[in-house]
């Protein structure tokens, strides 16, 4: 079933909570997004894309959009998936080493949904992080935005989590779970576009959109 969903550009049209993006059809066959997780690696990486002439931010070993938009550029230039993410044939194109075992673990895009969700929703009722999921996922399935996992999730001014750098942060069990129960099909928001707090939520314009649920501090809306 097709999903609809509405960007909620923080920074630009709101100052409201992280936004997260949702979809009820399971997505399991999607699971090749590789990107760098550990700090370490991250600063690797940002230092040989630096080298290159491709990156001029801080080698911080944060992967936001500042380091996507240069990986994007590197594997234009050398006839690479332009993705953003640094899986094994980037690393090697790069020269980067990267852990065996972390690639292929952060090469599904269960656990990038799950990191996602640990570091917009953690603190939420399980509920509520399921559908912070479920946001991410229904925004894949839109053909106004892009339409894989990671795309969605680093896409500009999307997430206050890639922006500040908590996306990088590990996730637990129950982000975990949470994902897993979003990609085979749960969506508590029942189809919703997007979600706010309305505690902090500063824009007028969030405030029209249509209410559909409420799950712990978030209203998940149409």
């Amino acid at each position: 079933m097709k999903t609809r969903i509405i960007s909620l550009a923080l920074g630009l049209i709101m100052l409201a909570t992280p936004a997260v993006f949702a979809k009820t059809t399971q997505v399991t066959d999607r699971m090749q997004v590789c990107v760098a997780q550990t700090v370490s690696e991250n600063k690797a990486i940002q230092q040989r894309l630096k080298e290159l002439g491709y990156y001029k931010g801080s080698v911080d070993g944060v992967y936001g959009q500042g380091t996507r938009s240069a990986v994007i550029a590197f594997q234009k230039a050398n006839g690479l998936s332009a993705d953003g993410i640094v899986g094994p044939k980037t690393a090697k194109a790069l020269g980067v080493t990267l852990n065996s075992e972390e690639v292929a673990q952060s090469g599904s895009d269960l656990y990038l949904l799950a990191k996602c969700v640990y570091s917009e929703a953690r603190g939420e009722p399980y509920e509520g992080q399921v559908a912070v999921a479920a946001v991410v996922l229904n925004r894949v399935e839109s053909p106004e935005f892009p339409n894989t996992i990671a795309e969605v999730i680093y896409q500009p001014w999307a997430f206050t989590a890639v922006h500040d750098g908590q996306i990088n942060l590990e996730p637990n069990s129950t982000a975990y779970s949470a994902a897993k129960d979003a990609m085979n099909g749960w969506d508590p928001t029942y189809g919703c576009l997007y979600y706010y707090n309305p505690t902090t939520a500063t824009s007028s314009w969030i405030f029209t959109r249509t209410t559909v649920v409420t799950i712990g501090k978030h209203v998940f809306a149409i």
